[in-house]
């Protein structure tokens, strides 16, 4: 059972800091009463008896965050991570909602194991909402039973990191899913153009001696399944981006096609593929990091609204899958804790705001993935954040709640940081 460090039972006071709505874009006087995790109310100059104080003098109060796109590995690995664990990851990163993949072993293909997600995270102080398959043991033949596994709570259906290649069944898909106004999300590489390269296709390649895939890998793919989108006027959404090309296939179709939506990831806004030098396999990742060049076109994309949110991709593996050489080094990095960090970090040197990043991980993906939300409805439940804008703040390994520590982070130094993570009554706060 997840056990958060406060309990705020009674009423609390959140005093001293400047309450950011991102639902509406706007700041809100006064400081903020919950009670017995209830929000209250906005309240200036009270003195009320019995009171509790949290002081978050110099900080943002504001919701907390929603990650449409993270791997928790339960059922079947539970060696890398557990529902549990990564809950916990989660709440200690400002979030209080999280989308699950369905890459696990077996994967989330039927309404059973939407049921077991459900089940097994009921009583956890998060939003647990899983992602089902689109097709049977993803093996990209034969269509999951969609229907019954939006019945018991699914919000979107994808095959995660093994993309429909048969485009007559992502067509079935897409107008299936229509019926249920879910989104259906496609792992955008091809398979057969990328072949075993292991980084982007780059002149760092060549100097490192690693096979490359190629930026396009990514962009054939995304333009075969927007075609088809249009055809059947579905509901897409793109994950991780991370090529130029992609960008400006979606900017396209967004321009007729208001249900295109597109996410990236803390990493491909950070990274270049420049930072591979040394062999880090906390860096090898699908798709892979690119070039300065995309990175930027990357964000110019986050700036103009074509790519719509930030998500984590958050893919927590164990020790010997990432000790090993780049080669045979399992893909992926854990990502949530330090997800808000490290997009302002990289962000804020190209002009966005910290308001700006909160919308990214707030009304953004709550729009995408149609998750509703208000910001502090009277006698909703609490979900907010406490950012401290300021803090910088050096990434080790004892900084984690999630099992694994494969971060490419370690070592970096962030700007921002989550103090108090709020949900209900349970209050998680980074010392």
């Amino acid at each position: 059972m997840i056990n958060a460090d406060k309990k705020m039972n009674g009423k609390w006071l959140l005093t001293g800091g400047k309450i950011y709505d991102p639902f509406n874009k706007k700041y809100l006087k006064g400081d903020l009463l919950i009670n017995n995790g209830k929000i209250d109310s906005i309240i200036s100059g009270k003195e009320e008896k019995d009171i509790n104080v949290l002081d978050c003098k110099n900080k943002i109060i504001t919701h907390s965050f929603i990650d449409i796109h993270s791997h928790f590995r339960e059922p079947g690995r539970e060696d890398k991570e557990t529902l549990e664990t990564g809950c916990m990851s989660a709440l200690y990163g400002g979030y209080t909602t999280v989308c699950l993949m369905p890459n696990t072993s077996p994967p989330i293909d039927s309404p059973e194991l939407i049921r077991f997600i459900n089940d097994k995270t009921k009583d956890f102080p998060i939003n647990v909402l899983p992602i089902g398959a689109i097709t049977k043991t993803q093996s990209g033949k034969e269509l999951a039973e969609i229907g019954q596994m939006v019945k018991e709570g699914a919000v979107a259906i994808s095959d995660d990191g093994i993309p429909v290649e048969d485009s007559r069944i992502f067509r079935f898909a897409l107008e299936y899913a229509k019926m249920f106004n879910i989104p259906v999300i496609n792992h955008a590489e091809d398979v057969f153009f990328r072949t075993d390269a292991v980084m982007n296709e780059s002149i760092e390649s060549t100097k490192l001696g690693l096979a490359g895939s190629p930026h396009i890998t990514e962009a054939i793919m995304v333009a075969r399944d927007l075609m088809i989108n249009e055809y059947v006027n579905g509901r897409i959404h793109v994950p991780h981006l991370s090529s130029m090309e992609s960008v400006e296939i979606i900017r396209r179709y967004k321009k007729i096609n208001n249900n295109v939506t597109a996410e990236v990831t803390p990493h491909h806004i950070y990274f270049n593929d420049s930072a591979l030098n040394t062999y880090n396999t906390n860096l090898k990742v699908a798709p892979p990091i690119r070039t300065e060049e995309h990175r930027i076109a990357l964000i110019d994309a986050l700036k103009d609204g074509t790519i719509d949110c930030i998500a984590t991709d958050h893919a927590p593996h164990n020790v010997e899958e990432k000790e090993s050489d780049f080669i045979h080094a399992s893909c992926g990095m854990t990502g949530l804790e330090t997800a808000f960090s490290s997009s302002y970090t990289a962000l804020k040197e190209h002009g966005f705001s910290i308001e700006d990043t909160i919308n990214l991980f707030t009304s953004a993906p709550s729009k995408v993935m149609n998750i509703k939300k208000e910001f502090l409805e009277q006698g909703s439940n609490a979900e907010i954040v406490v950012l401290d804008q300021e803090e910088n703040w050096d990434v080790s390994e004892d900084n984690f709640k999630s099992k694994s520590r494969n971060s490419a982070f370690i070592g970096e130094t962030l700007t921002s940081r989550v103090k108090y993570t709020i949900f209900g009554k349970d209050c998680f706060i980074n010392d």
